[in-house]
């Protein structure tokens, strides 16, 4: 059995996620598989991602529903079902990871823990920096922090303080604090048995953004899972998109009313139930 699964939450961008393949490929930890969370891709690009399948270094499993509006976290729990590791590193298809990415989740993992990492949001100069060209483990250096800066003085909220990279101990405890934070959906990991104890994500999340996954943090500390920040690790960058609006309503109300009924394993996720067990 691989000893982590990296579910990618995907929708039709084949271009970036050839590009967080390739750099997956350059990770320091190399047993891990793949997993697409595939929310109804058009048919040309099924056929691409069997043809990275073919070629892939490691297991890369395709799990696709059909297009029916947005249903991450529906797809996600096929996902998770899918996944054959004991551990479980979450990033979305426009997240590139750092070579460090999978090693550092899975050497930080603990049981009853979920790990959240952090993203730099690269804006149009950072984004065509690390498309255009091939990557190696040294692209996510000089060239993308100069990059990044042009960003900045464009008005791009990059928060570039995220590349800072502290990996030796004594130096993390010098320089960084770790400290409980909410799941950020984009680059977080677990074990695979805590999120199967809250029956995954709630599907009744029909919108990106507020509550799909805000919701996940609060069931699973009422099971006594806590979340922790690991700053200075845990590093990818969210290539640049125009930003939606995710004050979706029935979502708020929908997150209001499980955390009211103190709801902890949701009846509409990988087990769709009947009734609620809290």
């Amino acid at each position: 059995m691989t000893k982590a699964s990296i579910i990618i939450g995907f929708y039709n961008k084949i271009e970036l996620l050839e590009k967080i393949l390739e750099a997956l490929r350059l990770q320091t930890m190399t047993d891990f598989e793949v997993v697409i969370a595939d929310d109804g891709s058009k048919a040309e690009v099924v056929e691409a991602i069997g043809k990275l399948q073919a070629v892939s270094p490691f297991p890369i499993t395709h799990v696709w529903h059909e297009d029916k509006g947005w249903r991450k976290n529906s797809i996600l729990n096929k996902a998770v079902t899918a996944a054959q590791g004991e551990y479980l590193i979450f990033i979305d298809g426009d997240c590139i990871p750092e070579p460090h990415f999978v090693e550092e989740h899975y050497s930080e993992r603990q049981k009853k823990m979920v790990l959240s990492g952090r993203r730099i949001l690269m804006g149009p100069q950072g984004t065509t920096y690390l498309l255009s060209r091939p990557l190696s483990r040294r692209s996510f250096g000089f060239g993308l922090l100069w990059a990044l800066l042009k960003d900045t003085f464009h008005g791009h909220k990059t928060r570039m303080e995220h590349m800072l990279h502290v990996r030796t101990p004594w130096l993390r405890k010098l320089l960084t604090r770790d400290y409980e934070r909410f799941i950020l959906g984009c680059n977080f990991s677990m074990f695979k048995e805590d999120l199967i104890a809250v029956n995954g994500f709630d599907e009744r999340f029909s919108y990106p953004g507020y509550g799909e996954d805000i919701d996940l943090w609060y069931r699973l500390g009422r099971a006594g899972v806590r979340t922790f920040s690991r700053r200075g690790l845990l590093i990818e960058y969210h290539c640049y998109h125009q930003r939606f609006d995710t004050n979706y309503a029935p979502n708020q109300e929908l997150l209001r009313r499980n955390n009211e009924e103190g709801v902890t394993r949701t009846p509409y996720g990988i087990a769709q139930e009947s009734t609620t067990t809290r």
